[in-house]
């Protein structure tokens, strides 16, 4: 049966910060009104000013659980007349409750529907999917793993070294790499207590590690017709801790032969399912045995979307929306080429950056943004929710400040724009990792299209940075301790202790102004002197 066209006005984000901003963006283009939701310590972020309205949720729950309050959210859209959710990243997005409290409301769920999150989400499941359609996957458990005993049997039976994953997560949440069996049991702790904390379920897996790989992820996108293509794929090597730091569309580097194996492989997949909307399949690409496995699954819209949306145009947020009201894909409503037709135009890069300190182990920064000063140009495409002079980073969230992507019609000058753009921001009062992405871009590895996952872990020299002049705050600071008076004598001087002999010890407060006489021509208003001042005797 053909889906029917549901009707479409208000539009809820499910989220907060850049995502939500890029939402909004996508639905005031279709000619929606949009919603934004917030906590009580996010009533500041800007995202909540870019909706038409918005509304606190998850009243007295704190920052996080706020945002994971299904009920307050969906009670919220049902009150508010809104009509459809999007969940962005992270959060609910892969919240088959959520999703399944939307249709139960009569809610448009922008995403794919509740039992392929169920599938997806469980990363075993995906990992039977996978091999049911024989995509090599890595030898690894069949079922989440949450004691630690089978843990310990099951990991001598994979071989060392290893990796855990949580099962129903991703992000780089929850995952540690084991090197030998002595630290499998304290590593299984933390990777389970993080899987807890960030996704709710301490359920875990175990896969084999490839130490010298490469990450492509390919994106799909399917509706509710039963269409499906590929956008090709991005090279997101480039990580810490597993969590993606410099995304490339498309790779750079590979055989044709692995790139088009991968996007087949990915688009076979999401057939089998009948995937119904954007999504992403994750590969690793072996570099010593030159061999490539199935690694996961995330259905819903990944942060470095945007990099695909550079390179062929098309605008994956806005499909996302016009498929989940029931558009097909080829229509003429949401325009999706077929699949010999998806243009890939040259290189796109996206730097995330954040208000972390490289020069301390990436410890988040909080405070107040003092100045502000966004790059821009040709080729250069910047995705914020929180990067303007006065907003204020909190430690409730995610560091992420502004997406940085900068594109060209070669990897060359692709790269030479993220080093200028980069260059170009000016950010006072945090610390961020602009210094370290600027070493990441003009290392010889990332040249040459060879990085892999483990590049930051192994190349020390990332680390090294040069001092920042930084010549504008100096000049204000400068100023703002300088007296007012006509010799620019600064407050905090010599003490007078230890002034020079023979000399007056140096001031710390201004000379007092002279009054004006009550005739003079400027303090009575009249101004009336030709040359801007007053010409009276005594008056200044």
């Amino acid at each position: 049966m053909t889906p029917e066209i549901r009707p479409l006005h208000k539009l809820m984000a499910a989220n907060r910060g850049e995502i939500a901003v890029r939402i909004f963006r996508a639905g005031t283009e279709l000619g929606l009104r949009t919603v934004a939701v917030y906590a009580e310590e996010d009533r500041f972020c800007i995202h909540r000013y870019k909706a038409d309205e918005a509304y606190q949720v998850g009243h007295g729950k704190g920052p996080v659980a706020a945002y994971l309050d299904i009920e307050s959210i969906v009670g919220t859209a049902k009150e508010k007349g809104v009509q459809a959710i999007h969940p962005g990243y992270g959060f609910l997005s892969e919240n088959a409750a959520l999703a399944r409290a939307c249709e139960k409301a009569g809610i448009i769920w922008v995403g794919p529907r509740p039992e392929l999150l169920e599938m997806m989400g469980d990363k075993t499941a995906a990992r039977a999917l996978a091999k049911k359609i024989n995509v090599p996957v890595l030898p690894g458990t069949e079922d989440p793993v949450t004691d630690r005993t089978a843990a310990l049997k099951i990991a001598k039976e994979i071989g060392f070294p290893l990796i855990i994953k949580a099962a129903f997560g991703g992000g780089g949440r929850g995952m540690r790499v084991v090197q030998k069996a002595a630290d499998l049991a304290a590593l299984l702790d933390e990777a389970q207590a993080e899987a807890e904390r960030a996704f709710g379920n301490p359920a875990v897996f175990l896969e084999s590690y490839i130490a010298n790989a490469k990450h492509i992820e390919v994106q799909i996108l399917g509706d509710q017709h039963g269409n499906v293509i590929h956008l090709h794929e991005r090279d997101c090597s480039v990580q810490r801790r597993h969590q993606k730091v410099v995304e490339v569309a498309p790779s750079f580097g590979l055989p044709k032969t692995i790139i088009t194996e991968l996007c087949a492989a990915a688009a076979r997949m999401a057939r089998e399912v009948r995937y119904d909307n954007a999504g992403t399949i994750e590969f690793l690409y072996d570099l010593d045995r030159h061999e490539w496995f199935f690694i996961e699954m995330n259905p819903r819209i990944q942060v470095e979307h945007t990099v695909t949306e550079v390179v062929t145009g098309l605008d994956l947020v806005r499909a996302q929306i016009l498929i989940a009201q029931g558009h097909a894909l080829h229509s003429a409503a949401v325009g999706m080429p077929t699949q010999d037709q998806v243009p890939c135009n040259g290189y796109a890069i996206q730097c995330r950056i954040t208000t972390e300190d490289p020069e301390n182990k990436f410890v988040p920064d909080y405070g107040r943004i003092i100045a502000y000063r966004s790059p821009g140009g040709f080729g250069v495409r910047l995705d914020g929710g929180m990067g303007y002079a006065g907003a204020v980073i909190t430690p409730f969230y995610d560091s992420l400040l502004v997406k940085s992507i900068t594109s060209g019609q070669t990897y060359d000058i692709a790269m030479a724009r993220a080093r200028r753009v980069l260059s170009e921001f000016r950010i006072r009062g945090v610390k961020t990792n602009i210094p370290f992405l600027e070493n990441v871009i003009v290392h010889p590895l990332f040249r040459a299209g060879t990085a892999t996952t483990t590049l930051i872990d192994t190349s020390p020299e990332l680390f090294t940075f040069k001092a920042k002049r930084d010549r504008a705050s100096k000049l204000l600071n400068f100023l703002g301790n300088v007296s007012s008076t006509a010799t620019p004598t600064p407050r905090a001087t010599v003490p007078p202790s230890r002034s020079p002999p023979g000399r007056r010890p140096a001031t710390t407060t201004a000379a007092p102004r002279r009054r004006a006489p009550a005739s003079c021509c400027w303090s009575s208003g009249r101004r009336n002197s030709p040359h801007g001042r007053c010409s009276k005797s005594g008056c200044s």
